[in-house]
């Protein structure tokens, strides 16, 4: 027997998603409140200590995701991920991944980030006790210096850095031009770049209040050596590894493209 969806039924599904998506978010400024003044009074607190009291925060929001909207995730390839001090060069589609990266990960990570972050209340001062590297893009090659030197000596301090070298989010299916900056940081301090590919944006899509239930896919490559490459030239090893893998992990995304 074949049922058809009815008008009204793909109104109850709207209206669920967005019920649904307001509690997320209602559950997550509270916690966000909450949590931010809690992490404050650990000014004081060792650095590793800090990280992991601010981190509860990231591993609570990736539970309230899966309980409240839905979204459940899979990472593939956690295997590559050396137990040595790397760059991740990761795809960007969503926040869930800027979330989900910092307690993910085996070691304390550190982002690239725009400056303007730090004045968001609450979230953006918490970043600034877990050492992370604000830049003015404005700035051009004075905001690329402070990346390598500041980058030296987190690498130095047994801390990963992540980068995303799109700079920006891009919807599902697309892409922006890779930027070199991340493998100028790897071949600068002779340090291994992960490549890591995710599908984020079809359950978090960039710019909407919507979450949509689905499982999400890191897809985590192997490390890339900087030895005797440029830095164009192992961006594009970067690039082509993370957008094959796309088109793999995320296959009706690329349809259109790949007939073309």
């Amino acid at each position: 027997m074949l049922y058809s969806v009815l008008p009204g039924d793909v109104i109850l599904s709207k209206n669920l998603l967005f019920l649904r998506s307001l509690l997320f978010l209602t559950a997550l400024y509270a916690f966000t409140l909450v949590w931010g003044m809690i992490c404050l009074l650990a000014f004081f607190f060792p650095y590793r200590a800090r990280f992991r009291l601010a981190t509860c925060w990231n591993r609570t929001v990736i539970w309230l995701a899966k309980c409240i909207c839905g979204i459940r995730y899979q990472v593939i390839g956690s295997e590559n991920l050396p137990d040595e001090p790397v760059i991740l060069l990761s795809k960007h589609q969503s926040a869930w991944e800027t979330i989900f990266f910092l307690y993910a990960m085996p070691k304390p990570l550190v982002f690239v980030l725009k400056k303007e972050l730090l004045r968001i209340p609450f979230f953006g001062w918490t970043l600034t006790l877990l050492r992370m590297i604000p830049i003015d893009r404005s700035h051009g090659a004075k905001a690329f210096r402070k990346v390598i030197d500041e980058g030296r000596k987190r690498l130095r301090e047994g801390l990963w850095i992540i980068i995303f070298p799109e700079g920006t989010r891009t919807a599902v299916g697309e892409k922006a031009k890779y930027r070199n900056s991340g493998t100028r940081l790897a071949i600068e301090t002779k340090t291994k770049v992960v490549p890591v590919a995710l599908n984020s944006g079809e359950c978090w899509p960039r710019n909407s209040i919507i979450k949509k239930p689905g499982l999400i896919t890191v897809s985590i490559g192997h490390p890339i050596s900087p030895e005797e490459k440029s830095p164009d030239d192992m961006m594009l090893e970067v690039e082509n590894w993370i957008e094959s893998e796309m088109h793999r992990i995320s296959p009706h995304a690329y349809r259109n493209t790949d007939q073309t």
